[in-house]
């Protein structure tokens, strides 16, 4: 980006037992963001942990 923003267009999305879903956090690359919900996943809670891409429209896509 020209502007001097930076980017992070990587989520780490949770989804519980209830089936809602919570933003854990954003990252600047899948592989950051990967890390994080491999270890995220690796505690053994029952909660499901996933890597999505924010689209240039702001949509969110599971990748």
């Amino acid at each position: 980006m020209n502007d001097g923003t930076i980017t992070l267009p990587w989520l780490v999305i949770r989804q519980d037992d209830n089936g809602n879903r919570y933003r854990v956090g954003r990252y600047a690359t899948r592989a950051e963001a990967q890390k994080i919900a491999d270890s995220l996943d690796a505690r053994g809670h029952k909660q499901l942990y996933w890597v999505e891409r924010i689209g240039q429209n702001g949509v969110s896509s599971a990748d």
